[in-house]
């Protein structure tokens, strides 16, 4: 990954350079993306991973996650052009004064997955959430079989509780993390 980009505001684009070598640009997302996003994130739904959602996903629900309420939606896109590749949004992950802790969810095209997309998105979170007034980050709910737990881990969240039979029997992680420091 290339480093993390120098950005004075919350909504400045970034580019950074994958594993696999490709320029990402991340940035909020653009109002034709919006579809873009729905069919990403239905396709997860879809197939189960990663999300609780049950299949087939509707519009309110997308937008219950996604939209409302939500303190920033990032996308990332080739530099060059294209496609959404993926995105994340970042939003309080409890009210009042517990607000300062932020909640993430992140999606990747099938296609962008083992290309360092999702590190991207993630590590791009890390350095966001504090523009945007968080100083920690919070996951509800990672099933124990989610293949990004290693990512997380690597990158500095740590393991604050386990929810048995979660979804279907599945256990999932509530992870942690402090950002901005």
């Amino acid at each position: 990954m290339g480093s993390v980009p120098v950005v004075a505001a919350p909504g400045d684009l970034a580019v950074v350079t994958t594993k696999g070598g490709d320029e990402i640009a991340l940035g909020p997302l653009l109002g034709h993306e919006s579809e873009q996003l729905f069919s990403l994130f239905a396709a997860v739904v879809a197939s189960g991973d990663g999300f609780p959602q049950a299949p087939p996903l509707t519009r309110d629900v997308f937008e219950a996650t996604w939209i409302r309420p939500v303190t920033a939606v990032i996308g990332a896109r080739l530099a060059a052009g294209g496609p959404l590749l993926g995105a994340y949004y970042l939003k309080p992950n409890f009210a009042a004064r517990a607000a300062h802790i932020a909640n993430a969810g992140y999606v990747a095209a099938a296609s962008a997955r083992g290309r360092g997309v999702g590190r991207a998105l993630v590590e791009d979170s890390l350095w966001r959430a504090p523009l945007l007034g968080f100083d920690a980050i919070q996951f509800n709910l990672v099933f124990v079989s989610n293949p990004a737990r290693a990512l997380y881990e690597e990158l500095g969240w740590r393991e604050i509780g386990r929810i048995p039979n979660a979804v279907d029997g599945e256990d999932a992680i509530i992870y942690w993390r402090r950002v901005g420091e």
